[in-house]
Parts: structure tokens; sequence; C-alpha cells
């Protein structure tokens, strides 16, 4: 399922733990036009677009919910996304934690299978 630019942004704004007045006061926009953009009822602008996707660090495609064949999941793509907004020891303490719940995994002998990935064959 692609995610609309709203409800990204909207994911965004919980995962940072801002609101949409903090946001739009960061970008110079008036709140009026990012919940625009939020609820859907206009679309921002290329400029307005890449200046909400270099304040989070992610890409327009990102932001649009594009992926290519290659690419990752949005869930991976949101780890991802949290793994890089970390300092280094939190990073660290991150992945430190991913490797106990594998071998927790593998105590239990139960094998994680990767979701199945749909090819994404067009803008939708």
């Amino acid at each position: 399922m692609i995610m609309k630019l709203g409800e990204m942004i909207r994911e965004l704004l919980n995962l940072h733990d801002m609101t949409q007045k903090q946001l739009a006061e960061n970008l110079s926009l008036s709140p009026s036009a990012l919940g625009n953009y939020i609820q859907g009822s206009r679309e921002p602008d290329y400029g307005t677009l890449i200046r909400i996707a270099d304040y989070f660090q992610v890409t327009t495609d990102f932001l649009l919910g594009r992926r290519q064949v290659s690419d990752t999941s949005r869930e991976e793509a949101l780890l991802l996304h949290i793994f890089r907004s970390l300092t280094r020891e939190q990073q660290e303490f991150y992945l430190e934690q991913g490797q106990i719940f594998i071998r927790q995994n593998r105590k239990k002998g139960s094998s994680v299978s990767p979701p199945s990935r749909q090819k994404n064959k067009g803008i939708s």
C-alpha cells in the first residue's frame, strides 16, 4: 500500500514528536498550508516538498510513497530513518537490541521470514 503525502508527514511528525504548528514554523509555512497538505486537499510545490524532505532527512520519493522495485518496504525505510536520526552511541545500542531479538528468535526455534515484497509497477 502506498501512503499518501499527508499520511507520511503525519507519521514523521509523530515519529519526531512534533506538532503541525512546529513544523510549519520551522519551514516558514503557514499552519493552514501545512494542514492542507496533511489533509490532502492541496499539494505542495516542488520547493516546499524538497524542504519537507530535507527537514526530515528523507527523499522526496519516500515522502510521496514511491519505491523502486529494489527499494525496501515502508517499515524498513522508517527503521533506516530512525537509525540515521540517532547519535552514534544510540545507533550502537539499537544494533545490540536487534541482535538480542535475533538470538531470542533462534533460541525459540522460530525463523522469521522476511515479508513478501510486492513490486511497485506504477505511481498511484
